[in-house]
């Protein structure tokens, strides 16, 4: 058995629940880019690849993880789990995804590569479901990570192979999203996932920054922590860039000594660095 997940914390909280369960024994895989931004046309094509890991270069210009664009190789991820479902005629796959708009995403991406191992490919969705938390209280994760251990044993019973009309449609509807080619894909709910303006949570993140001026990763901090939908860092960056360029915001420092010392203040707002504030 082999467990599809999409997100890097994901892969602890399933690993401790494996732990737990020895019928979930299995490797536990990572799809590595977030297919919710970005270009994707001609996704998988060489060109359209290209294009994407480009817009990527950008993004990540400057950042902690500019050097991690080299070690992100999705389609080799894929070719190592078809060879794998070749190999062994009993090898299954179960893609574990949570609500939210990276791992519904990562969903279309992998699922229509891989049609023909029909019947061996499982869905773990957790939908609109509720679980415990460490406190015993009922609520509902958007992330596999927010999970317990304990938890993922109640969810393993929910796997059920991709349908082949699931197989028919849903690549179908990845198709339509990949030729609009907005920069971002929106959870409207269920799987369905609507293409928006690569600023459209530009709005909101200008609104969580604050009065005074703040360090880069103070001012991160809040936004992630406020923001309604889940954003990676490094994209909130990029829009924060694209909103200082449309003069809403300066930035004080040199890009070149990456983000610690940068500075995000309001045009004629204050100077004064105030770490603590929060909105």
């Amino acid at each position: 058995m082999i467990h599809l997940v999409f997100n890097t914390a994901d892969i602890a909280a399933l690993e401790a629940a494996i732990e737990l369960d020895e019928t979930l024994a299995g490797k536990v895989v990572e799809v590595k880019d977030d297919y919710a931004v970005g270009p994707i046309l001609d996704i998988y094509e060489t060109e359209g690849y290209q294009l994407r890991r480009d817009w990527w270069k950008n993004v990540l210009e400057f950042s902690p993880y500019a050097e991690q664009l080299d070690i992100v190789d999705d389609k080799l991820t894929v070719h190592q789990l078809i060879n794998a479902l070749n190999h062994d005629e009993n090898e299954m796959i179960w893609i574990w995804m949570g609500q939210n708009a990276h791992d519904v995403s990562g969903y279309y991406w992998f699922m229509s590569q891989v049609k023909e191992f029909q019947g061996r490919i499982q869905v773990l969705y957790l939908n609109n479901l509720p679980f415990l938390n460490e406190k015993g209280q009922l609520f509902y994760p958007t992330y596999l990570s927010q999970i317990q251990p304990k938890e993922f044993l109640k969810a393993k019973k929910l796997a059920r192979p991709i349908t082949l009309s699931e197989f028919e449609l849903d690549p179908d509807e990845w198709k339509k999203l990949c030729q609009e080619n907005e920069g971002v894909r929106f959870l409207e709910g269920g799987k369905k996932l609507v293409s928006l303006h690569i600023g459209c949570y530009d709005k909101e993140i200008l609104s969580l920054l604050t009065k005074n001026a703040q360090k880069l990763p103070s001012a991160l901090s809040n936004i992630m922590a406020k923001l309604k939908v889940k954003l990676g860092d490094a994209f909130i960056v990029y829009r924060l860039k694209a909103i200082a360029e449309e003069g809403k915001i300066v930035f004080v420092g040199d890009w070149t000594k990456g983000w610690k010392d940068m500075v995000v203040q309001m045009p004629g707002g204050s100077s004064t660095i105030v770490e603590a504030e929060t909105v």
